[in-house]
Order: structure tokens, then C-alpha cells, then sequence
């Protein structure tokens, strides 16, 4: 089974030493009260403001529909194949495509507890491993396991292989395109479920809302779920309390505790992050099924039963300009999570290069138009001929974007 992706170590490990000593050779005038650089003053607004106006909220919002969502699976399971409608598969389809939305836009920042407790692989894993799902479903151990609602989820979680669980072992069950032309998707038929896939299917979907709720706790301050909450009774009936606290670790770097020497150091991490998808949407989930990419496999394509291929590529780039800019609202769009910011990256470069800042900010947006030109259903459009020239100019959108964030990393770095 094809893995989504090699992690590769954060940046800021190899620069903390070069970034230490240059804020060490500041002149001492440069110093703030509190004995910080006039930079390490800037960017400590821009880490509060990105950890609790974007990176907090939209893991807030992601758990919250991923509650939701696994509600949903969980009716369609207890209504068993008899009892099961159209609306409960519609509806749950509906609340993937929710929380699919919030995990694509926090993809630029999966370092800290998505890499840590390995829930990126965890719930984003693809191709689906069709042939291990259909030994599952007619293994009656397995199976067993599946049907006690209080275990069920942990029991995948720990006993499943990556390419059964998470996000698109969830989509194959809900939706089910007519053909591979079709630009569009539908809910699967009912008549298609067997009840084991109903007990499958809600089990992955409690697996999949006990990692998204830990992400959200663990990048949220020490404290702010207590024992008795309802999402941290969901991570300590399935062990998965957070040994970490991410958010705070990144809102007190050079502080005792705190994984980051300075804030500086910090915003590496950030911009990291952020070349990080950039460089898997070009070069793996857009180059991979184009014959431009790492592996160059035609099957590499990312939900490709929602057709939400090209939503999720430009949502990812969206989740780069939210950790650069802040969440910038768009027409016919109510965000009640994720929150614009005061203090965002941009408004520092500004101070530093507005060029650079411009630059940055209109190769965000050419990768999006570029990316929203692609054409769905992506399985079958990612070899055409005829939009051969449009998925290459979105790889290229993209390689452009990685470039100049590799200026921004300069500008960090200079001043």
C-alpha cells in the first residue's frame, strides 16, 4: 500500500543555531523591556494571533463536524440495513464533506501533534486498501470487534492498517459516482450496505472524531477541556490524552517548557509547514496522478468518490494563506471557527519587503485560480490530453508558491 507522504524533519531543527545567533548579534538598543529584538517583539503578535485566531479554531471546527459526522455513521448503523434511508447516507455525505473541509484547510500546519501522535497517515491515507477491506468485512473476529459501540472505535484505531481507516474509508462508504466521466457524486445506494459495512463504517467514523477532538485539545492551552468535557471523555476512554501542549509550546518560545528558542524559530516552523503542502499538492497530489510527480501513479488520487480532489488541492493552498495572511473571507462564505487575524506573517514581511509581501500574496492566489481551473472527476481528467496544460500550469503554481516562500524564509532569517 502506497503511503500519503514522507515526513520530513522540521527546518527549524537544522536553522535554530543560525536564527539563535543572529538574534544574539542584534545591537542591544534593538532590545525591547524585556530584553527582546524588535523582531522577536513583531512575531510574537504573529504567533499569538496564528495559534489562536487560525491554527486552535480550525481544529476546533474539524472536531466539532467530525462529532457530528460520526454521529451520522452511528445512525445509519443502528437504523441496520433494513431501516436505512437515503437522508441518513445524504446527511452523513453532507457532514464528510464538512470535516473534510476543516482538515484540508489546517494541512499547513501538520507538524506538532498531527505528525507526533501520527494522525495525518492516521485518517488521510490513500489509495484505500480495497482488498484488505473486503477480507475484513468477511472476517467474523473482526467483525465481532466492530459491533460493541465502546470499543469498536478503539479497536480499529489500534488493529487497522492506515489504508482502511480515516477520511477515505468513511468517503468510499458514503458516496458512489455514476460512471467516470461524471463531474459529480452520489450518495451510495442503499441497497448497496451490508450491515458489517454499517458496523465498519461507524467504528472508523468514532476512530476518526477521537483523533481530530485530540488535535484540537492538544493544541489548545493546558486546561481548557477538563475531565469532565464531553471531548476529553472521548480521549481518555480511548487513551489518547495529549501528552503535549502544542499551542502554548509555540505561544512561549524562548520560554522554559517551550520546544521553540525564539520566535523566530517559531515562524520557521510555520513557514515549514506551509511549503510543506504546497510542495505535496504539486508535487505528489496533483503531480502523482499527472505523470509529473514523485511516483507518477495514475491511481494516487485523492477522494476521488466525493470528487473533492480539486476542492481539497485548493483548500490546501487556502490553508497556507490563512497561516500567512489570517482567514480571509470570501463571497458566499460564513466562517464561525476560524477567526482573520491582527497580526498576521504578511504584516511583518510588509515591514520588511512589501514587495516580497505582494509577490507572496499573488502567488497564493495563482495557485488557487490555477488549482480551481482543474477539472473534476480527477481520475479521469489527470491523463486527458485536453487538460494536460491546466493540471501542469496548477503543478507549476504551486512550485512557484514553494519558491517564494523560500524568500520569506530568507527575510525571516535576515531580520
Amino acid at each position: 500500500m502506497e503511503m500519503k507522504r514522507l515526513f520530513r524533519l522540521p527546518m527549524y531543527l537544522a536553522m535554530g543555531a543560525f536564527v539563535t545567533m543572529n538574534l544574539v548579534a542584534c545591537d542591544d538598543d534593538e532590545n525591547g523591556a524585556g530584553g527582546e529584538t524588535a523582531q522577536e517583539q513583531a512575531l510574537k503578535l504573529v504567533i499569538e494571533d496564528y495559534v489562536n485566531n487560525s491554527v486552535i479554531p480550525t481544529y476546533k471546527g474539524l472536531a466539532d463536524a467530525a462529532i457530528e459526522l460520526c454521529d451520522a455513521c452511528e445512525t445509519m448503523c443502528d437504523a441496520g440495513v433494513s431501516g436505512l434511508t437515503e437522508a441518513m447516507v445524504e446527511d452523513a455525505g453532507n457532514k464528510w464533506i464538512t470535516a473534510r473541509r476543516y482538515w484540508e484547510l489546517s494541512e499547513a500546519w501538520l507538524y506538532g501533534a498531527a505528525a507526533d501522535y501520527n494522525i495525518d497517515p492516521h485518517i488521510d491515507t490513500w489509495p484505500l486498501d480495497k482488498v484488505a477491506m473486503e477480507a475484513m468485512l468477511n472476517n467474523p473476529t473482526q467483525m465481532n470487534q466492530m459491533k460493541d459501540k465502546e470499543s469498536a472505535a478503539t479497536y480499529v484505531s489500534n488493529s487497522l492498517g492506515q489504508g482502511l481507516l480515516g477520511f477515505h474509508a468513511i468517503e468510499y462508504m458514503l458516496f458512489e459516482p455514476a460512471d467516470a466521466q461524471t463531474a459529480t457524486t452520489s450518495p451510495r445506494p442503499i441497497n448497496k450496505f451490508t450491515q458489517n459495512e454499517l458496523y465498519y463504517l461507524a467504528a472508523v467514523a468514532g476512530d476518526l472524531r477521537n483523533q481530530c477532538v485530540r488535535l484540537e485539545v492538544a493544541w489548545s492551552d493546558e486546561g481548557t477541556y477538563g475531565e469532565s468535557s464531553e471531548k476529553w471523555g472521548y480521549l481518555s476512554s480511548a487513551e489518547l490524552e495529549p501528552t503535549f501542549y502544542y499551542g502554548e509550546s509555540m505561544k512561549n518560545a524562548g520560554s522554559g517548557g517551550s520546544k521553540y528558542k525564539s520566535y523566530a524559530e517559531a515562524v520557521q516552523e510555520l513557514l515549514v509547514g506551509a511549503q510543506d503542502i504546497v510542495d505535496e499538492v504539486g508535487g505528489q497530489k496533483i503531480g502523482n496522478p499527472i505523470g509529473h510527480g514523485e511516483d507518477n501513479n495514475p491511481d494516487y488520487i485523492e477522494s476521488p468518490y466525493a470528487l473533492n480532489s480539486i476542492t481539497d488541492f485548493v483548500d490546501n493552498i487556502k490553508s497556507v494563506r490563512t497561516a500567512y495572511m489570517g482567514y480571509q473571507t470570501e463571497a458566499n462564505v460564513t466562517e464561525s471557527y476560524i477567526k482573520p487575524v491582527n497580526h498576521s506573517l504578511s504584516d511583518y514581511i510588509k515591514t520588511v519587503d512589501a514587495d516580497l509581501d505582494e509577490r507572496v500574496q499573488d502567488a497564493i492566489d495563482n495557485a488557487i485560480t490555477k488549482i480551481q481551473q482543474m477539472k473534476e472527476p480527477f481520475a479521469s481528467t489527470a491523463r486527458d490530453p485536453q487538460y494536460a496544460q491546466i493540471n501542469l500550469d496548477a503543478q507549476e503554481a504551486c512550485q512557484d508558491l514553494n519558491d517564494i516562500l523560500d524568500e520569506v524564509m530568507n527575510a525571516v532569517q535576515k531580520n
